[in-house]
Protein backbone atom coordinates (compact mmCIF):
# COMPACT_ATOMS: atom_id res chain seq x y z
CA UNK A 1 0.00 0.00 0.00
CA UNK A 2 1.37 3.36 -1.14
CA UNK A 3 2.15 5.96 1.93
CA UNK A 4 1.51 9.49 1.68
CA UNK A 5 3.01 12.32 4.03
CA UNK A 6 0.18 15.06 4.61
CA UNK A 7 1.33 18.34 5.61
CA UNK A 8 -0.62 21.58 6.38
CA UNK A 9 1.07 24.92 4.88
CA UNK A 10 0.33 27.91 5.70
CA UNK A 11 1.28 31.48 3.90
CA UNK A 12 1.45 33.70 1.23
CA UNK A 13 2.04 31.27 -1.54
CA UNK A 14 -1.51 29.76 -0.78
CA UNK A 15 -3.65 33.01 0.01
CA UNK A 16 -3.16 32.96 3.37
CA UNK A 17 -5.43 29.40 3.60
CA UNK A 18 -5.07 26.46 5.26
CA UNK A 19 -4.44 23.88 2.05
CA UNK A 20 -3.23 20.39 2.30
CA UNK A 21 -1.03 18.53 0.08
CA UNK A 22 0.23 15.20 -1.21
CA UNK A 23 4.05 13.99 -1.05
CA UNK A 24 4.75 11.17 -2.84
CA UNK A 25 7.59 9.12 -1.37
CA UNK A 26 9.83 7.53 -4.52
CA UNK A 27 9.63 10.32 -6.88
CA UNK A 28 11.00 13.88 -7.20
CA UNK A 29 8.83 16.84 -6.23
CA UNK A 30 9.19 20.66 -7.24
CA UNK A 31 8.16 23.80 -6.13
CA UNK A 32 7.10 22.53 -2.21
CA UNK A 33 6.64 25.92 -0.24
CA UNK A 34 8.09 26.93 2.94
CA UNK A 35 5.38 28.03 5.42
CA UNK A 36 4.92 32.01 6.01
CA UNK A 37 7.49 32.52 2.98
CA UNK A 38 5.84 33.91 -0.22
CA UNK A 39 9.41 33.46 -2.51
CA UNK A 40 10.94 30.33 -0.81
CA UNK A 41 10.56 26.94 -2.43
CA UNK A 42 12.39 23.53 -2.68
CA UNK A 43 12.13 20.45 -4.86
CA UNK A 44 12.21 16.84 -2.59
CA UNK A 45 13.26 13.24 -3.31
CA UNK A 46 11.69 11.18 -0.07
CA UNK A 47 13.26 7.64 -0.02
CA UNK A 48 10.53 4.92 -0.74
CA UNK A 49 10.57 3.47 2.80
CA UNK A 50 10.41 6.79 4.76
CA UNK A 51 9.36 6.93 7.82
CA UNK A 52 8.62 9.73 10.23
CA UNK A 53 9.05 7.36 13.14
CA UNK A 54 12.71 7.70 12.70
CA UNK A 55 15.60 10.21 11.52
CA UNK A 56 16.43 10.80 8.74
CA UNK A 57 19.86 11.87 6.88
CA UNK A 58 19.24 14.47 4.21
CA UNK A 59 21.44 16.70 1.41
CA UNK A 60 20.40 20.24 0.37
CA UNK A 61 21.64 20.44 -3.14
CA UNK A 62 22.54 24.19 -4.24
CA UNK A 63 22.42 25.34 -7.33
CA UNK A 64 23.34 28.41 -9.21
CA UNK A 65 21.35 27.27 -12.88
CA UNK A 66 18.18 26.35 -11.21
CA UNK A 67 18.96 22.86 -12.40
CA UNK A 68 18.30 21.58 -9.15
CA UNK A 69 15.37 19.55 -10.05
CA UNK A 70 16.86 17.53 -12.72
CA UNK A 71 20.32 16.79 -10.16
CA UNK A 72 17.39 15.34 -7.85
CA UNK A 73 16.08 13.05 -11.19
CA UNK A 74 19.97 11.86 -11.49
CA UNK A 75 20.76 11.03 -8.30
CA UNK A 76 17.36 9.28 -6.61
CA UNK A 77 18.60 5.94 -7.15
CA UNK A 78 21.65 6.90 -5.26
CA UNK A 79 19.29 8.47 -2.37
CA UNK A 80 17.51 5.47 -2.39
CA UNK A 81 20.31 3.06 -1.77
CA UNK A 82 21.67 5.04 0.34
CA UNK A 83 18.74 5.88 2.59
CA UNK A 84 19.12 10.17 2.18
CA UNK A 85 16.39 12.39 1.70
CA UNK A 86 17.04 14.73 -1.12
CA UNK A 87 16.02 18.68 -1.55
CA UNK A 88 17.33 20.78 -3.64
CA UNK A 89 17.50 24.54 -2.62
CA UNK A 90 15.38 26.56 -5.43
CA UNK A 91 16.08 30.56 -5.62
CA UNK A 92 20.04 30.27 -5.11
CA UNK A 93 21.50 32.30 -8.01
CA UNK A 94 25.06 33.55 -8.90
CA UNK A 95 23.17 37.16 -9.15
CA UNK A 96 22.42 37.52 -5.88
CA UNK A 97 25.20 38.06 -2.80
CA UNK A 98 26.53 35.23 -0.41
CA UNK A 99 24.68 36.92 2.00
CA UNK A 100 21.17 36.75 0.21
CA UNK A 101 22.03 32.97 -0.66
CA UNK A 102 22.91 32.30 2.71
CA UNK A 103 19.95 33.50 3.96
CA UNK A 104 17.97 31.10 1.15
CA UNK A 105 19.51 28.13 2.46
CA UNK A 106 19.06 29.08 5.84
CA UNK A 107 15.67 29.53 5.41
CA UNK A 108 15.16 26.27 3.42
CA UNK A 109 17.28 24.21 5.78
CA UNK A 110 14.90 25.22 8.74
CA UNK A 111 12.07 25.07 7.15
CA UNK A 112 12.56 21.65 5.72
CA UNK A 113 13.73 20.38 9.05
CA UNK A 114 10.38 21.60 10.79
CA UNK A 115 8.50 19.00 8.22
CA UNK A 116 10.32 16.21 7.92
CA UNK A 117 11.97 14.11 10.66
CA UNK A 118 15.66 14.62 9.84
CA UNK A 119 18.76 13.87 12.02
CA UNK A 120 19.70 17.37 13.16
CA UNK A 121 23.44 15.93 13.29
CA UNK A 122 23.29 14.63 9.64
CA UNK A 123 22.60 17.93 7.40
CA UNK A 124 24.62 17.57 4.20
CA UNK A 125 25.13 20.08 1.21
CA UNK A 126 26.43 19.63 -2.34
CA UNK A 127 26.74 21.40 -5.14
CA UNK A 128 28.00 21.66 -8.68
CA UNK A 129 30.36 24.34 -10.16
CA UNK A 130 29.35 28.01 -8.45
CA UNK A 131 27.20 25.36 -6.34
CA UNK A 132 30.14 23.61 -4.73
CA UNK A 133 31.90 26.45 -3.73
CA UNK A 134 28.94 28.10 -2.08
CA UNK A 135 27.79 25.01 -0.23
CA UNK A 136 31.29 24.73 0.66
CA UNK A 137 31.59 28.07 2.97
CA UNK A 138 27.46 26.86 4.11
CA UNK A 139 29.04 25.28 7.04
CA UNK A 140 30.67 28.22 8.24
CA UNK A 141 27.83 30.29 8.17
CA UNK A 142 24.87 27.70 9.34
CA UNK A 143 26.03 26.47 12.12
CA UNK A 144 23.96 22.63 12.06
CA UNK A 145 25.78 21.57 8.37
CA UNK A 146 27.89 18.60 8.84
CA UNK A 147 29.37 17.68 6.01
CA UNK A 148 29.71 19.15 1.97
CA UNK A 149 30.06 17.24 -1.02
CA UNK A 150 31.79 19.53 -3.60
CA UNK A 151 31.93 18.32 -7.05
CA UNK A 152 33.97 19.81 -9.45
CA UNK A 153 35.16 22.75 -7.33
CA UNK A 154 37.37 23.43 -4.90
CA UNK A 155 36.33 25.41 -1.41
CA UNK A 156 35.00 28.92 -1.97
CA UNK A 157 37.31 30.48 0.63
CA UNK A 158 39.93 28.55 2.81
CA UNK A 159 40.62 31.70 4.31
CA UNK A 160 37.22 31.51 6.08
CA UNK A 161 37.75 28.17 7.89
CA UNK A 162 38.22 27.19 11.67
CA UNK A 163 40.28 24.52 12.28
CA UNK A 164 38.28 24.80 15.73
CA UNK A 165 34.87 24.37 14.27
CA UNK A 166 35.81 21.51 11.23
CA UNK A 167 33.20 20.07 8.74
CA UNK A 168 33.55 16.56 6.97
CA UNK A 169 34.17 17.72 3.18
CA UNK A 170 33.97 15.20 0.00
CA UNK A 171 35.35 16.70 -3.39
CA UNK A 172 34.56 14.55 -6.54
CA UNK A 173 36.26 15.53 -9.73
CA UNK A 174 36.97 13.94 -12.77
CA UNK A 175 40.96 13.47 -13.44
CA UNK A 176 40.11 15.41 -16.83
CA UNK A 177 38.39 18.48 -15.29
CA UNK A 178 40.28 21.54 -14.99
CA UNK A 179 40.38 21.77 -11.19
CA UNK A 180 41.21 18.46 -10.55
CA UNK A 181 44.70 20.06 -9.39
CA UNK A 182 43.21 22.95 -7.33
CA UNK A 183 41.18 20.04 -5.58
CA UNK A 184 44.58 18.42 -4.98
CA UNK A 185 45.51 21.40 -3.65
CA UNK A 186 42.71 21.61 -1.39
CA UNK A 187 42.58 17.98 -0.08
CA UNK A 188 46.51 19.16 1.06
CA UNK A 189 45.30 22.48 2.60
CA UNK A 190 42.38 20.59 4.61
CA UNK A 191 44.70 17.82 5.73
CA UNK A 192 47.58 19.99 7.57
CA UNK A 193 43.88 22.04 9.48
CA UNK A 194 42.78 18.53 10.13
CA UNK A 195 39.65 18.52 8.68
CA UNK A 196 37.57 15.22 7.99
CA UNK A 197 38.07 15.02 3.80
CA UNK A 198 38.35 12.37 0.80
CA UNK A 199 38.79 13.33 -2.17
CA UNK A 200 36.98 10.78 -5.08
CA UNK A 201 37.95 11.23 -9.08
CA UNK A 202 36.36 9.61 -11.72
CA UNK A 203 37.14 8.82 -15.34
CA UNK A 204 35.62 11.84 -17.07
CA UNK A 205 36.13 15.99 -17.11
CA UNK A 206 34.17 19.30 -15.84
CA UNK A 207 30.81 17.81 -14.58
CA UNK A 208 28.53 16.40 -12.31
CA UNK A 209 30.03 13.08 -11.06
CA UNK A 210 28.44 9.44 -11.75
CA UNK A 211 25.57 8.01 -9.21
CA UNK A 212 28.55 5.62 -8.26
CA UNK A 213 30.57 8.38 -7.07
CA UNK A 214 27.85 10.27 -4.92
CA UNK A 215 26.84 7.25 -3.51
CA UNK A 216 30.30 6.92 -2.24
CA UNK A 217 29.96 9.96 -0.75
CA UNK A 218 27.13 9.23 0.84
CA UNK A 219 27.72 6.06 2.13
CA UNK A 220 31.12 7.46 3.56
CA UNK A 221 29.00 10.50 5.46
CA UNK A 222 27.36 7.19 6.60
CA UNK A 223 30.40 5.04 8.29
CA UNK A 224 31.79 8.73 9.86
CA UNK A 225 28.04 9.31 11.63
CA UNK A 226 28.59 5.64 12.75
CA UNK A 227 32.04 6.84 13.85
CA UNK A 228 30.70 10.03 15.38
CA UNK A 229 28.14 8.12 17.55
CA UNK A 230 25.07 10.14 15.45
CA UNK A 231 24.18 7.11 13.36
CA UNK A 232 23.98 3.30 15.43
CA UNK A 233 26.69 1.24 14.13
CA UNK A 234 25.71 -1.31 11.82
CA UNK A 235 28.04 -3.96 11.78
CA UNK A 236 27.20 -5.71 8.35
CA UNK A 237 26.99 -2.49 6.55
CA UNK A 238 30.74 -1.68 7.72
CA UNK A 239 31.70 -5.47 6.66
CA UNK A 240 30.08 -5.09 3.55
CA UNK A 241 31.40 -1.70 2.81
CA UNK A 242 34.97 -2.29 3.48
CA UNK A 243 35.02 -5.78 2.01
CA UNK A 244 33.56 -3.82 -1.65
CA UNK A 245 36.56 -1.24 -0.77
CA UNK A 246 39.07 -4.13 -0.48
CA UNK A 247 37.62 -6.05 -3.78
CA UNK A 248 37.92 -2.80 -5.83
CA UNK A 249 41.87 -2.34 -4.37
CA UNK A 250 42.71 -5.61 -5.90
CA UNK A 251 40.69 -4.89 -8.84
CA UNK A 252 42.60 -1.83 -9.30
CA UNK A 253 45.79 -3.28 -8.92
CA UNK A 254 44.75 -6.70 -11.13
CA UNK A 255 44.25 -3.52 -13.68
CA UNK A 256 47.10 -2.15 -13.32
CA UNK A 257 45.73 1.26 -12.35
CA UNK A 258 48.17 1.53 -9.52
CA UNK A 259 47.51 5.17 -8.47
CA UNK A 260 44.07 4.58 -8.43
CA UNK A 261 44.26 2.06 -6.34
CA UNK A 262 46.64 4.06 -3.57
CA UNK A 263 44.12 6.61 -3.77
CA UNK A 264 41.61 4.17 -2.83
CA UNK A 265 43.55 2.57 0.22
CA UNK A 266 44.40 6.29 1.44
CA UNK A 267 40.64 6.48 1.19
CA UNK A 268 39.43 3.82 3.19
CA UNK A 269 42.11 4.26 5.51
CA UNK A 270 40.38 7.43 6.43
CA UNK A 271 37.13 6.42 6.30
CA UNK A 272 37.23 3.21 8.89
CA UNK A 273 39.01 4.16 12.13
CA UNK A 274 37.37 3.10 15.30
CA UNK A 275 35.40 0.96 12.30
CA UNK A 276 37.84 -2.37 11.39
CA UNK A 277 41.20 -2.92 11.67
CA UNK A 278 44.06 -1.42 9.00
CA UNK A 279 46.85 -3.44 9.37
CA UNK A 280 46.19 -5.02 6.29
CA UNK A 281 45.24 -2.10 4.20
CA UNK A 282 48.76 -0.67 5.72
CA UNK A 283 50.99 -3.55 4.46
CA UNK A 284 49.03 -3.95 1.03
CA UNK A 285 49.59 0.40 0.91
CA UNK A 286 53.84 -0.53 1.51
CA UNK A 287 53.74 -3.41 -0.76
CA UNK A 288 51.79 -1.44 -3.78
CA UNK A 289 54.71 1.48 -3.22
CA UNK A 290 57.88 -0.24 -3.97
CA UNK A 291 55.98 -1.90 -7.03
CA UNK A 292 57.99 -0.75 -10.45
CA UNK A 293 54.80 -0.08 -12.45
CA UNK A 294 53.41 1.96 -9.71
CA UNK A 295 56.89 3.99 -9.52
CA UNK A 296 56.73 4.57 -13.34
CA UNK A 297 52.75 5.84 -13.11
CA UNK A 298 53.65 7.75 -10.09
CA UNK A 299 56.70 9.66 -11.68
CA UNK A 300 54.58 9.95 -15.08
CA UNK A 301 51.78 11.57 -13.17
CA UNK A 302 54.16 13.92 -11.74
CA UNK A 303 55.99 15.27 -15.18
CA UNK A 304 52.37 15.88 -16.11
CA UNK A 305 51.67 17.94 -13.20
CA UNK A 306 54.99 19.98 -13.72
CA UNK A 307 53.85 20.20 -17.16
CA UNK A 308 50.71 21.36 -16.76
CA UNK A 309 51.66 24.18 -14.49
CA UNK A 310 54.26 25.25 -16.30
CA UNK A 311 51.34 25.69 -19.28
CA UNK A 312 48.86 27.07 -17.10
CA UNK A 313 51.12 29.91 -16.64
CA UNK A 314 52.45 30.56 -19.77
CA UNK A 315 48.82 30.62 -21.22
CA UNK A 316 47.65 33.15 -18.36
CA UNK A 317 50.29 35.26 -19.09
CA UNK A 318 50.12 35.51 -23.32
CA UNK A 319 46.36 35.39 -23.34
CA UNK A 320 46.59 38.70 -20.98
CA UNK A 321 49.21 40.01 -23.56
CA UNK A 322 47.25 39.50 -26.82
CA UNK A 323 44.33 40.70 -24.78
CA UNK A 324 45.75 43.85 -24.33
CA UNK A 325 47.79 45.03 -27.47
CA UNK A 326 44.82 43.14 -29.78
CA UNK A 327 47.06 40.32 -30.62
CA UNK A 328 44.91 39.47 -33.75
CA UNK A 329 48.10 37.97 -35.56
CA UNK A 330 48.33 35.48 -32.85
CA UNK A 331 45.06 33.81 -33.04
CA UNK A 332 47.17 31.37 -35.17
CA UNK A 333 49.75 30.38 -32.39
CA UNK A 334 46.24 29.66 -29.97
CA UNK A 335 45.41 27.28 -33.24
CA UNK A 336 48.40 25.36 -33.17
CA UNK A 337 48.21 25.28 -28.73
CA UNK A 338 44.60 23.53 -29.47
CA UNK A 339 46.13 20.92 -31.60
CA UNK A 340 48.69 20.32 -29.24
CA UNK A 341 46.52 19.77 -26.90
CA UNK A 342 44.43 17.64 -28.42
CA UNK A 343 47.02 15.50 -29.67
CA UNK A 344 47.54 15.08 -25.58
CA UNK A 345 43.73 14.69 -25.35
CA UNK A 346 43.93 11.69 -27.63
CA UNK A 347 46.92 9.53 -26.14
CA UNK A 348 46.67 6.17 -25.25
CA UNK A 349 48.69 7.03 -21.92
CA UNK A 350 45.64 8.12 -19.44
CA UNK A 351 48.13 10.26 -17.75
CA UNK A 352 48.75 12.51 -20.74
CA UNK A 353 45.24 12.21 -21.81
CA UNK A 354 43.67 13.27 -18.53
CA UNK A 355 46.55 16.60 -18.57
CA UNK A 356 45.25 17.64 -22.04
CA UNK A 357 41.78 17.52 -21.12
CA UNK A 358 42.47 19.44 -18.23
CA UNK A 359 44.66 21.89 -20.02
CA UNK A 360 41.93 22.02 -22.47
CA UNK A 361 39.06 23.55 -19.80
CA UNK A 362 41.65 25.75 -18.05
CA UNK A 363 42.23 27.14 -21.64
CA UNK A 364 38.47 27.69 -22.02
CA UNK A 365 37.59 29.20 -18.00
CA UNK A 366 40.81 31.52 -18.64
CA UNK A 367 39.13 32.96 -21.90
CA UNK A 368 35.61 32.95 -19.83
CA UNK A 369 37.11 34.70 -16.66
CA UNK A 370 38.41 37.69 -18.86
CA UNK A 371 35.28 37.95 -20.65
CA UNK A 372 33.52 38.56 -17.94
CA UNK A 373 36.30 41.13 -16.76
CA UNK A 374 36.03 43.22 -19.85
CA UNK A 375 32.24 42.91 -19.62
CA UNK A 376 32.33 44.85 -16.09
CA UNK A 377 34.53 47.21 -17.68
CA UNK A 378 33.16 50.79 -18.44
CA UNK A 379 33.73 51.78 -21.26
CA UNK A 380 33.70 47.98 -22.24
CA UNK A 381 36.61 46.74 -24.48
CA UNK A 382 34.90 45.91 -27.75
CA UNK A 383 37.80 44.96 -29.44
CA UNK A 384 39.23 42.86 -26.45
CA UNK A 385 36.34 41.16 -26.46
CA UNK A 386 35.92 40.31 -30.11
CA UNK A 387 39.35 38.58 -29.36
CA UNK A 388 38.17 36.56 -26.55
CA UNK A 389 35.02 35.70 -28.93
CA UNK A 390 37.36 34.89 -31.82
CA UNK A 391 39.57 32.63 -29.57
CA UNK A 392 37.11 30.80 -28.45
CA UNK A 393 35.94 29.62 -31.33
CA UNK A 394 39.14 28.16 -31.61
CA UNK A 395 39.12 26.59 -28.28
CA UNK A 396 35.17 25.90 -28.42
CA UNK A 397 34.18 25.50 -31.88
CA UNK A 398 31.08 23.92 -31.30
CA UNK A 399 29.77 27.10 -28.80
CA UNK A 400 28.37 28.71 -31.97
CA UNK A 401 27.24 32.06 -29.63
CA UNK A 402 30.75 33.01 -29.75
CA UNK A 403 30.68 32.74 -33.61
CA UNK A 404 27.66 35.04 -33.88
CA UNK A 405 29.09 37.80 -31.65
CA UNK A 406 32.25 37.99 -33.82
CA UNK A 407 29.93 38.19 -36.76
CA UNK A 408 27.75 41.11 -35.15
CA UNK A 409 30.82 42.91 -33.58
CA UNK A 410 32.15 42.38 -37.11
CA UNK A 411 29.55 43.80 -39.14
CA UNK A 412 29.15 46.42 -36.38
CA UNK A 413 32.23 48.33 -37.50
CA UNK A 414 31.87 47.68 -41.38
CA UNK A 415 34.49 44.88 -40.98
CA UNK A 416 32.16 42.56 -43.35
CA UNK A 417 35.17 40.45 -44.76
CA UNK A 418 35.40 38.99 -40.81
CA UNK A 419 31.99 38.68 -40.65
CA UNK A 420 31.77 36.72 -43.87
CA UNK A 421 34.66 34.68 -42.64
CA UNK A 422 32.87 33.61 -39.33
CA UNK A 423 29.40 32.98 -41.04
CA UNK A 424 30.69 30.28 -43.16
CA UNK A 425 32.70 29.13 -40.40
CA UNK A 426 29.65 28.90 -37.84
CA UNK A 427 28.00 27.10 -41.15
CA UNK A 428 30.59 24.61 -41.36
CA UNK A 429 30.46 24.09 -38.36
CA UNK A 430 26.53 22.78 -38.43
CA UNK A 431 24.98 25.38 -37.20
CA UNK A 432 21.17 25.48 -38.48
CA UNK A 433 19.50 28.39 -37.09
CA UNK A 434 18.71 30.59 -40.26
CA UNK A 435 16.30 33.01 -38.68
CA UNK A 436 18.60 33.73 -35.43
CA UNK A 437 21.38 34.39 -37.83
CA UNK A 438 19.27 36.79 -40.08
CA UNK A 439 17.93 38.84 -36.93
CA UNK A 440 21.51 39.13 -35.38
CA UNK A 441 21.86 42.29 -34.14
CA UNK A 442 24.58 44.68 -36.24
CA UNK A 443 23.74 43.05 -39.13
CA UNK A 444 21.41 44.77 -41.13
CA UNK A 445 23.75 46.06 -43.81
CA UNK A 446 25.65 42.53 -43.54
CA UNK A 447 22.75 40.37 -44.44
CA UNK A 448 21.51 42.12 -47.54
CA UNK A 449 25.12 41.31 -49.20
CA UNK A 450 25.05 38.72 -52.12
CA UNK A 451 27.84 37.41 -50.05
CA UNK A 452 26.29 36.74 -47.35
CA UNK A 453 22.84 35.24 -49.07
CA UNK A 454 25.41 33.07 -50.83
CA UNK A 455 26.63 31.67 -47.67
CA UNK A 456 23.06 30.68 -46.39
CA UNK A 457 22.08 29.75 -49.40
CA UNK A 458 25.22 27.10 -49.83
CA UNK A 459 24.68 25.41 -46.77
CA UNK A 460 21.00 26.33 -45.47
CA UNK A 461 19.66 25.52 -48.57
CA UNK A 462 17.97 29.02 -49.60
CA UNK A 463 18.87 32.25 -48.71
CA UNK A 464 15.90 35.19 -47.00
CA UNK A 465 16.86 37.71 -50.09
CA UNK A 466 17.39 37.01 -53.82
CA UNK A 467 20.50 36.63 -55.32
CA UNK A 468 21.30 38.80 -58.03
CA UNK A 469 19.99 37.28 -61.72
CA UNK A 470 24.03 37.86 -63.82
Amino acid sequence: MKRFLWILFLGVTFSSTAQRMVLKKGRVLDSIPVAHNATDNFGLYLPKNYDASQKWPVVFVCDMKGDGLNVLENYKTSAEKQGYIFISINNLTDTLSISKNVLIANRIIVGASAIFSINPSRVYVAGFEEGARFASILPVFIGNVDGVISCGSDIGSIEILDAKNPFHYIGIVGKGDFNYTNMLQTENVLNKLKFPNQLLTFEGGHDWPPAKKLEEALEIFSLSSMVKGNNPKDKSFIEASYNASWERINSLIYSLKMLEAEDLITQTESVYPRLVGLDSLKEKLRQLKKNKIYKTQKRDENAAFNKESLTRVDYAYYLEEDVNTYNFKNLGWWSYQMDELKKHSASPNAIESQMGERLMGFLNALIQENIGTLKKEDPIDEEGLRFLWMLKTITAPKEYSNYLKVISSSAKNDDFGTALFYTEELLKKGYTNKSELYDLKDTALLRITPEFNELVAQYLKGARYELPIE
